[in-house]
């Protein structure tokens, strides 16, 4: 007779790493980055800020990231981690970090958002996570192009000559500084993402991304000032909107990053194709824009079949590019 054996119970995972947990919280993140879109555009509206006025768009973007990178280092404060104890070296890295990803990139992107609609615009904005792969096989010698990483990037960046095919008449013309700066805003991300991710290793992500979204922040709201912005009329709407944009980044940011710690790269990063969908879905709603054109919806079906190619790649947990596509995420901030 074989003696009694207790049957052991399965280690419950923890609640990050749960594929409920997971699939609710990344698609939040998304959905959140996505609301952006609408929510700068109405954000320009409200504070009465006119397309040209390349000065008050950067104060505007300027305390949106001032806000957020002080929330998230407060939270890292609370959480008793190192955010006030940093090296000259990390600071000198976190200021290129922050000028890079924070400053330069929201300044072309502020400035396209305004010359081009919502809908394109997280269509073409979907660039960085293409722009990432291709960057990280010329810089990483073990994360090349594979055959499906290639078709990913093609079937990318058809889509974004779909957006654009025909763009004329009725309709917005396509432009260097509208579409052009939000393609070159995610070039930016795309770049400053793979340099973020040499700081973060020697450093905490919450902490990195809290100063440099604040020194960014910081130097959008000296150029706007210094070139005669100003925030605007700055009444109780538009002063939720803002916070609503600060709030998104930093909260977005966490559930983001506590992702990442529980699963590996390739299952948190493969739902990055929502955000253009909840971009372009969010824009039409709340600003009357058109998602159903041919174009807009071949644009949007191309680009997120990419975003699954190259995410789902078979090496995509363990690549370098999966890591800088994962921190370009978290770091989008959009």
């Amino acid at each position: 007779m074989q003696p009694f054996r207790p049957m052991t119970q399965q280690a419950t995972p923890p609640f990050f790493a749960r594929p409920q947990t997971v699939l609710i919280l990344a698609t939040l993140c998304c959905l959140l980055w996505g609301s952006s879109y609408p929510s700068i555009k109405t954000g320009y509206e409200l504070l009465g800020i006119a397309r040209h006025d390349v000065p008050s768009k950067l104060v505007f973007a300027g305390w949106r990231f001032l806000l957020a990178g002080a929330l998230l280092l407060v939270l890292a404060v609370a959480m008793r981690k190192p955010a006030l104890r940093l090296t000259a070296r990390q600071l000198r890295q976190l200021t290129v970090l922050g000028l890079a990803q924070t400053g330069l990139q929201y300044l072309f992107f502020y400035i396209g958002l305004a010359y081009t609609t919502g809908v394109r615009a997280s269509i073409l904005n979907a660039t960085t996570t293409f722009f990432s792969v291709l960057l990280a096989h010329f810089i990483y010698r073990n994360d090349r192009l594979s055959p499906r990483k290639a078709a990913g990037c093609l079937l990318g960046f058809a889509g974004v000559v779909a957006v654009n095919v025909g763009a004329g008449g009725a309709a917005i013309p396509v432009t260097l500084h509208g579409e052009g700066f939000i393609v070159i805003a995610a070039l930016v991300l795309s770049a400053a993402s793979i340099y973020g991710k040499q700081v973060s290793g020697g450093m905490d992500a919450m902490v990195m991304t809290g100063w440099q979204l604040a020194i960014g922040g910081a130097a959008l709201l000296a150029g706007g000032y210094a070139a005669g912005g100003t925030a605007g009329a700055m009444t109780a709407v538009p002063a939720v909107l803002l916070v609503y944009l600060a709030l998104l980044s930093a909260v977005a940011f966490t559930l983001w990053s506590l992702l990442l710690k529980h699963n590996p790269v390739g299952t948190v990063s493969m739902f990055a194709f929502l955000i253009p969908v909840f971009g372009a879905a969010l824009s039409a709603l709340f600003l009357g824009e058109s998602i159903l054109e041919w174009k807009n919806l071949a644009g949007l079906v191309l680009v997120c079949a990419g975003i699954w190619l190259v995410t789902r790649a078979p090496a995509a947990q363990s690549t370098e590019s999966g890591r800088a596509l994962a921190a370009g995420a978290g770091g989008k901030q959009t």
